[in-house]
């Protein structure tokens, strides 16, 4: 290799960035020739007119480097420190390929696992791997903020031993800082994954990030823990840096080593100049995709070939995707979601990530060979499913219309005997509630014998479902069921006319197979969109003698429900006195103005960090502008993610006291459903359908929700519940509703294939 300098090495730096731009100008201080190659011209343009400035505090320290963009360099390449985001990897490396030198070489030093990538570019023999923990930030073309120290350490690909080149890279490397060669170079790379996951989370909300990690230590453990129990079953030996040792992070470490651990990593985190991730400014500042969803590619693949969970991983993921373009959804309660989804599985039970140990998982999947059966044959009928939901969605089943729900329901019961044949038992629970309940569609439930179950617990699988709609009678006129390819559109057609479809079509393919399943009951219900008011009691009295319930509702964006937020439905009535409001102004006490007063008293109990959210969405009060209102009512909608937000909010409710004593405030309505918490139970029959939604191909995710289902009202009472197992779409509740005709055939085969492990444990 060439060098122009017999001194000092020349360097050629790809993506002059916060890390780039970083060693950059260390190396150009300590006398090496260095070339910046970057695509952003105005970076390239300010290094030119007054060199490479690194900004510490009130301070700026400037060196002369050259600066390229692609486009304008000429020339061979020796050593190449690559620098760019992990998304760009592949294009620099196409870039460097044809202008490396025989015996150049690439070192990565970028975020996330890239050798591999760089490797199909320009050999193994010239790819250099590394690990770099440097906390900097680009804050304005040409200027690097320095973050403060962090951890550098080069190595050869795959554990190779350390090689002279790997020293020579090294010693150069120390005119930064305490730069390291090792042959374990995996190790760090997959401790900074899970250190990096943590930061990532981080960067949904806009506070510190030693406070978020502080403060969310259960999303922070079990997002830890996913990606160690993959490097665990890879076999790698993770190493520390800085102020982060991995091994308290992994699954089953014990809670008060690793409490220490968080306190340790957060003291060291408050002494960095920077105190947002970088991922947190491309979102906030630069307003740009996030690199971060990139590096953790190969994690999801690693952990999908093993067989491992990731749902926190792949939620944190997601919530950056949706913040793309849009910073101000960042909040804190997308943390407390994570630490509720994360909770129960971090503190006991199952595996941090929520994997679930064998010995607690409510059934055995089945072979491989069963599930492609099923999946086979579901796809052969799917044409039939698409009529039958075509016949389904054609019945109005409006909640507020009584005659058409029990025509709906007369229909229904003609299908299922169609479909499934003659029922065990049948019962028609009738209409009996009183005020909002008392239009009510009636309720079904039907008893289905299970089929060559060797499962020790006998009690039936609850298939729960309802069958009204939130769409008027008429909507149907103007517009129908549609089908277009793949897409299928029409009131109720994804909540939850698909989910009853799917349902019934994988109790058909279990009996067309030949193939077991556990005893199942039947239960619809017509008042769910109205709160079933009417059919509640009956729901819970119905799961205490059922073994589980499988909740019909549509999917979140094709991932099952495991916390589902409790719902308070609330009127607050404000009685003051009337008065000419002209004539006599003082004379009487305003029921608006009291409103007002308690409105604001109302939004102070509104906790985002904790789920806890509160709308006070109908005003209404008085009779005529001239006159002092007697009279003003609110309507409030309270959604909660604890039971301990629960009674918080019910002692607040109960003790509000009115400003002006001349007037009277009441507070009637009570919570609609209970908090569907992520119990052990729940977090066992996740993972019991992940496994069976892998034998199908499909890799299922885990969402917290704030709508409620009726599976609010099981969870609470102490039966297990796998909910949102219905159709895949969107739109509920909206012109756009719609579900999918794949989607449906995937989800009837997850239900069998759930269905058939059951049947076996």
């Amino acid at each position: 290799m060439t060098t122009p300098s017999a001194q000092r090495a020349a360097y050629t730096i790809v993506g002059g960035g916060a890390i780039g731009g970083t060693l950059a100008f260390a190396l150009a201080r300590a006398g090496h020739p260095v070339t910046v190659v970057d695509t952003d011209a105005a970076h390239v343009a300010a290094i030119r007119a007054r060199g490479l400035v690194v900004a510490h505090g009130e301070s700026r320290t400037s060196v002369a480097v050259d600066a390229v963009t692609p486009d304008e360099f000429q020339g061979a390449l020796g050593r190449v420190l690559l620098a760019v985001k992990a998304q760009a990897t592949g294009a620099a490396a196409a870039w460097i390929a044809p202008r490396l030198e025989p015996d150049g070489y690439v070192t990565s030093l970028q975020n996330g696992f890239n050798e591999g990538l760089i490797a199909q570019h320009v050999g193994a023999h010239r790819t250099v791997a590394a690990f770099v923990n440097i906390f900097a930030d680009v804050v304005e073309p040409g200027v690097v903020l320095d973050g403060g120290a962090g951890a550098l350490v080069v190595g050869e690909p795959g554990g190779a031993p350390v090689s002279p080149r790997v020293r020579a890279v090294v010693a150069d490397l120390r005119s930064w800082g305490p730069a390291v060669a090792s042959d374990n170079v995996e190790g760090y790379l997959w401790a900074k994954a899970g250190f990096g996951a943590m930061l990532a989370a981080t960067a949904l909300a806009d506070a510190p990030m030693a406070d978020l990690i502080d403060r969310h230590r259960p999303a922070m453990a079990g997002l830890t823990g996913e990606i160690f129990a993959v490097s665990d079953r890879l076999g790698v030996a993770l190493e520390a840096f800085d102020a982060f040792d991995p091994l308290p992070f992994r699954q089953g470490t014990d809670p008060a080593e690793r409490d220490a651990a968080f306190d340790r990593l957060s003291a060291w985190l408050r002494t960095q100049a920077k105190d947002r991730s970088g991922i947190w400014r491309d979102l906030a500042v630069r307003h740009r995709p996030v690199e971060v969803t990139t590096h953790y590619a190969d994690v999801f693949g690693h952990a999908a070939r093993e067989g491992l969970p990731t749902p926190l991983l792949r939620t944190v993921m997601e919530g950056l995707r949706s913040l793309e373009g849009a910073p101000d959804g960042m909040s804190e309660s997308r943390l407390a979601e994570l630490d509720r989804l994360a909770g129960p599985a971090v503190l006991g039970g199952t595996h941090e990530s929520g994997h679930v140990a064998p010995s607690t998982m409510p059934g055995r999947p089945p072979a491989a060979e069963q599930a492609a059966a099923v999946r086979r044959w579901l796809d052969e009928h799917r044409e039939e499913m698409v009529a039958d939901l075509d016949a389904y969605t054609s019945q109005g089943s409006a909640s507020d219309d009584p005659d058409d729900l029990d025509a709906c329901l007369g229909w229904l019961r003609d299908w299922l005997d169609r479909r499934l044949g003659a029922p065990d038992a049948e019962e028609i629970l009738p209409r009996t509630g009183t005020g909002a309940g008392a239009g009510a569609g009636a309720i079904l439930v039907r008893r289905y014998p299970g089929r060559d179950a060797s499962a020790e617990d006998g009690r039936p699988v609850l298939l729960l479902g309802h069958y009204d709609t939130v769409w008027p009678t008429g909507t149907l006129d103007d517009w129908p069921f549609r089908r277009d390819g793949d897409h299928i559109s029409g009131p109720g057609v994804f909540d939850m006319k698909a989910g009853l479809v799917q349902a019934v079509w994988a109790l058909r393919a279990l009996d067309a197979l030949g193939l077991p399943r556990p005893a199942c009951t039947l239960m619809l219900n017509g008042d769910e969109e109205t709160g079933s008011l009417a059919s509640h009691e009956a729901i819970v009295a119905e799961s205490h003698g059922s073994r589980l319930a499988m909740v019909f509702e549509a999917a979140a964006d094709g991932a099952i429900k495991t916390a589902r937020k409790g719902v308070g439905l609330f009127t607050l009535t404000v009685t003051g006195s009337e008065a000419h409001a002209g004539l006599d102004p003082t004379a009487g006490a305003s029921a608006v103005d009291e409103l007002a007063h308690q409105i604001l008293r109302l939004a102070e109990l509104r906790a985002p960090e904790a789920g806890t959210s509160l709308n006070v969405g109908v005003v209404e009060g008085g009779t005529r502008s001239n006159v002092t209102a007697g009279r003003a009512v609110g309507r409030i909608d309270i959604r909660v993610a604890s039971a301990a937000e629960q009674q918080r909010i019910s002692d607040a409710l109960a003790a509000l006291r009115p400003v002006d004593p001349r007037t009277r405030v009441e507070i009637s309505g009570d919570w609609n459903r209970p908090v569907f918490e992520r119990t052990e139970q729940v977090a066992a029959l996740a993972e019991l359908a992940r496994r069976c939604a892998a034998l199908l191909g499909e890799d299922l995710r885990e969402a917290s929700v704030g709508g409620a289902s009726d599976g609010n009202f099981v969870v609470a009472a102490g039966t297990p519940v796998l909910d949102g197992i219905g159709a895949v779409g969107s739109g509920a509740h909206a012109r756009s509703e719609n579900t999918s005709v794949s989607g449906m055939v995937a989800r009837s085969a997850l239900t069998a294939t759930v269905l058939v492990s059951l049947a076996a444990g």
